[in-house]
């Protein structure tokens, strides 16, 4: 360490808000350039290219392919698939000298389908799988949270090209399946959940979660079965339709002063109408609008849904898709004098055109109170079916601890998790927009479908620390620490060239060590620092040398045990290698 590009820090960087980027910065494994721009240090590429390993080890006993494409891409490519517009502000987009329109790469499957494309050509040459570990960019509107949110990140992305669905399908279970070893070596809890594909397109979507409470990603899980899914791809069961013959008449009541939903339930329950009312009720409607990538005009949407539940906008972002999302101003609805803001009503939305879109929970037959479209009134008993008919259904309500399980085993519960990684069936819309064919074995021309699978690489690295440590530092599995054994001499001369020949020994041996060897720096210091940098395996060379002894430290269980000088390095093997 004496000659390590190393400096340790003793408090917290000032934007740190989750424990991986405190540690990482505090143990000198990364260093801040820019907002989500980060430097690897020493320690930190030893950690990083662990973690890439791992991955590359899997991906290839699976058959994969590694190779390396540009970061830099031109325009063309990603205008072809319409990413150039869907991707919005999260490109980083710029020009040559000669005006060229460039873009710093967030994902790969453009360039991956035209290099397939433009190499085979006959169902012999297929399945591919070809996989890169690079960095990727997306230009995040508030980076944060260290490496785990950042601009410029470490990411595996790998694609597989099939002839036929059957030949996807066997690819995406290996995917899985290497995607499980991976995790599984590297110690994480993770949870494996059904997702939304987004911007990227295709059918059949999984996340895999590592379970943290700091994580930005909610994901549900059943109390009765197996089921997961992120949030977003929560579908919620839709009650049956009720017949709307001989249901009461909707009738409009006077409701002064009752713009928010608990202050009309507590009217409607003191007029005394005959039975009682609650927040689930009533039917909010929620005004937004929406804008498709390259457009510049904006439409108005509502979104219709019980009282009691509030519009979850991440899973409405994603229902809509790569449509932009945002709630209407004051000059909006000064735009739009229809709309009774505090009393909208379906009447008025639907009369005037604009889209309606309801929770499945308002089915037909279902009754209502809402907004009578005028200020102070709203109608009781507005029938779904009979009284309006929205345009359709969104599933974009909260959801919450308690609800029935899709599945229709048991009720959810929420918790967080930092997405790792992400599976997708992508299909043929990259075949598609690039006319990737294959003569089949009858000589006729077939479409190739694809897979794409990624791992974000320092993401995993910012996540095992999430779970993975304590008060005084990081605490690595052995899998990827940067070294296997951390020798410290604490201090005085003859100690510090102990700890030489201790490290000597175990690296011949063929074990990966760290060897605190400077002079000068107090033993509280050198201890401090072998806990924050979190090595599994610690050797201590301190005063028991005097009496042929030296401390064996276990990183993980906060073990120590003295062990005879003739047998530490026997011993610290045996730790290393159970």
């Amino acid at each position: 360490m004496s000659n390590l590009f190393l400096r340790t820090l003793r408090e917290d960087p000032a934007d740190a808000e989750v424990p991986s980027h405190k540690l990482l910065v505090r143990g000198g494994y990364v260093r801040r350039a820019a907002p989500g721009v980060y430097s690897w240090l020493p320690l930190g590429k030893i950690v990083l290219e662990n973690v890439a390993r791992v991955v590359r080890e899997e991906m290839n006993a699976i058959g994969g392919q590694e190779l390396l494409l540009p970061a830099l891409l031109p325009r063309e490519y990603y205008e072809a698939t319409g990413r150039w517009e869907e991707y919005g502000d999260t490109l980083f987009r710029l020009q040559d000298r000669k005006g060229a329109d460039y873009l710093l790469g967030p994902t790969h499957e453009e360039v991956f389908t035209l290099l397939v494309k433009g190499e085979y050509s006959s169902y012999k040459d297929f399945p591919v799988i070809l996989y890169q570990i690079q960095e990727k960019f997306r230009d995040e509107a508030r980076p944060r949270a260290g490496v785990l949110r950042g601009r410029e990140f470490h990411m595996k992305d790998s694609y597989s090209f099939d002839i036929d669905d059957a030949g996807l399908q066997e690819s995406y279970d290996k995917h899985r399946a290497a995607y499980i070893r991976i995790f599984d070596r590297l110690g994480l809890e993770y949870v494996v959940v059904k997702a939304t594909s987004g911007a990227m397109g295709g059918s059949a979507s999984e996340e895999f979660l590592a379970v943290a409470p700091t994580g930005e990603d909610t994901f549900v899980r059943s109390t009765g079965s197996d089921y997961a899914a992120n949030v977003e791809a929560v579908t919620t069961p839709a009650p049956a339709a009720l017949p709307v013959e001989g249901l009461p008449e909707a009738r409009v009541h006077h409701t002064p002063d009752t713009a928010t939903i608990r202050t009309l339930v507590d009217l409607l329950n003191d007029l005394d109408l005959g039975r009682d009312f609650s927040e689930a009720d009533t039917l909010k409607n929620v005004l937004v609008k929406t804008r498709v990538p390259g457009a510049r005009e904006w439409e108005l949407l509502a979104v219709g849904l019980p009282g009691d539940r509030e519009v979850d906008f991440k899973r409405l972002e994603a229902a809509l898709e790569p449509a932009e999302v945002a709630l209407l101003d004051e000059a909006d609805f000064a735009a739009n004098p229809f709309l009774a803001k505090g009393y909208i009503g379906p009447r008025a939305l639907l009369d005037n055109k604009v889209r309606y879109l309801v929770d499945p929970r308002v089915a037909t037959g279902t009754a209502w109170v809402t907004g009578a479209d005028r200020p102070d009134h709203h109608v009781i008993d507005l029938v779904a079916g009979r009284d309006f008919t929205p345009d359709g259904t969104i599933d974009v309500a909260e959801v919450r601890d308690g609800d029935p399980s899709p599945d229709g085993q048991g009720t959810l519960y929420t918790a967080r998790g930092i997405e790792i990684g992400h599976i997708f069936q992508l299909g043929r819309k990259y075949a598609d927009a690039f006319q990737v064919d294959a003569l089949g074995p009858d000589g006729k021309p077939k479409r190739v479908t694809m897979g794409s699978y990624g791992i974000g690489v320092s993401r995993v690295v910012a996540s095992v620390i999430e779970q993975s440590h304590d008060d005084k530092g990081i605490v690595w599995p052995r899998e990827i620490a940067p070294a296997d054994v951390h020798v410290v001499g604490t201090g005085k001369g003859d100690q510090i060239a102990e700890a030489l020949r201790i490290a000597g020994e175990l690296e011949a041996r063929g074990l990966r060590v760290l060897v605190d060897d400077r002079k000068g720096v107090s033993p509280g210091v050198k201890f401090t620092d072998a806990e924050l940098l979190g090595v599994p395996t610690a050797v201590i060379v301190g005063r028991g040398l005097a009496d042929g002894v030296v401390e064996l430290r276990d990183r993980a269980t906060g073990g120590r045990e003295e062990v005879a000088l003739d047998a530490v390095v026997e011993r610290a093997e045996a730790a290393c290698r159970a």
